[in-house]
C-alpha cells in the first residue's frame, strides 16, 4: 500500500497484516503451535489472524476478535495453542478458548491495570503483573489466586523461562524469582540502566536476562555471582542526539540471538555472546511498541503505530495509522557468528 508524502511506515518491505487494529497496538503474541497471531490494542480489542506462508508470499486472514471494557495491554497463549489470555486497563484477564470457538471468561482480577501476563506450563498456572504492585498466580479453574506476591512497585515488565522469572517494576527494581520456590524473591537488584525499565527477557538457558530502558540502552545481566564480570550494557535506538525507548526484547527460539525494537521505528538483531549487531533494519516513520517471533523463528512480527510517548497533543489521527508487519528473517540476520579475530573453537 502506498503512503502519502515522504513518511514510510514500511521501508523494510515487510508483509502487511490485513485489517489492523483501529488504535495503537500494545502487544503481539504468536501461538506456540501454529501461525496464529494475536494483537491487543488501545481500542479494547483482542484480534487473531491466521498467517499462511506460500513460498515467498505471506498472507494474513482475520479469524476472530473479542472485546474488553477498556484498553488491552498484554496477551499470551496457553502452551497447547488452544487458548489466549489477555489483560489490561479493565483490571481483569480474559481466557479465550479461541480454537474451539468458545466464549471468553474472566479468570483473574487485580486492583489496577494488568500490564504483564505469562502462562507457565510447568506449573499449569497463569501469572499476572499489575500496577497494583502485585504479582498473582492463578489456577484458571479457581476464582481466587493461588498466591499473591507483593512487588516493591508497579509492574512494568515480566519474562518467564521456567524456572526463571524476571520482573521489572517502577523505580528500576529488577526482581528475580526461582519458580521452584515462587513465594520468595531469589534476588532483587537495581537495574544497571539509569532510566525507567521498559522491557525484560529471560535468557533461553535461564542463566540471566536482558533489560531495556526508555533511554536507548540494553543491559545484559547474568544471575551467577561468579559471572558478573560478563555483564555489560550497550546503546541502541539512538540517532545523533535523539534517544528513543527500547520497547521490546525477543530471543530467537532457535538461534538464541535477540531482537530489539524501539520508538525510533527500527528493529535490530543482536548476538549477545559475540557482542555484535547482526543486522540493523531501516527506520519506520512511527515507533515500534511491540514485536515477537513465531514459534520456529521464521517470522518476526512488529507493530508500527504511535506510542503516545509525546502525549495526545502530538497525536495526529490522519497520519497516525496502525500497522502490523511480518518480516522474514534471513539466517545471516539471526544466526550468531564468532567475533572476527576470535581464537579457539565456538
Amino acid at each position: 500500500m502506498s503512503t502519502f508524502g515522504s513518511a514510510n511506515t514500511n521501508p523494510n518491505k515487510s508483509y502487511e497484516v490485513t485489517q489492523p487494529p483501529g488504535d495503537s497496538i500494545s502487544s503481539l503474541s504468536f501461538s506456540p503451535k501454529a501461525n496464529f497471531l494475536v494483537a491487543t490494542s488501545w481500542d479494547n480489542q483482542v484480534r487473531c489472524w491466521e498467517i499462511a506462508r506460500n513460498g515467498t508470499v505471506i498472507n494474513s486472514t482475520p479469524k476472530a476478535s473479542i472485546s474488553h471494557d477498556q484498553p488491552v495491554l498484554c496477551s499470551t497463549w496457553k502452551d497447547d495453542g488452544t487458548t489466549v489470555f489477555s489483560g489490561g486497563c479493565d483490571k481483569q484477564v480474559k481466557m479465550w478458548p479461541l480454537l474451539s470457538g468458545g466464549q471468553p471468561m474472566t479468570v483473574a482480577m487485580h486492583d489496577a491495570p494488568i500490564r504483564e501476563i505469562a502462562w507457565i506450563p510447568e506449573m499449569n498456572l497463569l501469572t499476572t503483573g499489575s500496577w497494583d504492585k502485585t504479582l498473582k498466580y492463578w489456577d484458571t479453574r479457581q476464582s481466587n489466586p493461588v498466591h499473591t506476591q507483593q512487588l516493591p512497585d508497579r509492574c512494568y515488565a515480566m519474562s518467564v523461562k521456567h524456572p526463571l522469572m524476571i520482573v521489572g517494576t517502577a523505580d528500576r527494581n529488577l526482581i528475580v524469582f526461582n519458580l521452584q520456590n515462587p513465594q520468595t524473591e531469589y534476588k532483587r537488584v537495581v537495574s544497571p540502566l539509569k532510566y525507567q525499565t521498559r522491557c525484560v527477557a529471560a535468557f533461553p538457558d535461564q542463566q540471566g536476562y536482558l533489560v531495556g530502558s526508555i533511554e536507548g540502552r540494553v543491559g545484559v545481566q547474568h544471575l551467577d555471582d561468579a559471572q558478573q564480570s560478563k555483564n555489560f550494557t550497550f546503546k541502541c535506538h539512538r540517532e545523533n542526539n535523539e534517544i528513543y525507548s527500547v520497547n521490546s526484547l525477543n530471543f530467537h527460539p532457535v538461534h538464541h540471538t535477540f531482537a530489539t525494537a524501539g520508538s525510533d521505528g527500527a528493529f535490530n538483531f543482536w548476538d549477545k555472546d559475540s557482542k555484535q549487531r547482526l543486522k540493523a533494519m531501516q527506520r519506520c516513520s512511527q515507533p515500534i511498541p511491540c514485536s515477537t517471533f513465531n514459534n520456529d523463528g521464521s517470522l518476526f512480527a512488529y507493530a508500527v503505530c504511535y506510542d503516545w510517548s509525546k502525549g495526545a497533543e502530538n497525536h495526529n489521527p490522519t497520519t497516525a495509522k496502525n500497522y502490523i508487519y511480518l518480516h522474514v528473517p534471513q539466517e545471516s540476520e539471526v544466526k550468531g557468528k564468532p567475533r572476527t579475530g576470535a581464537t579457539g573453537r565456538k
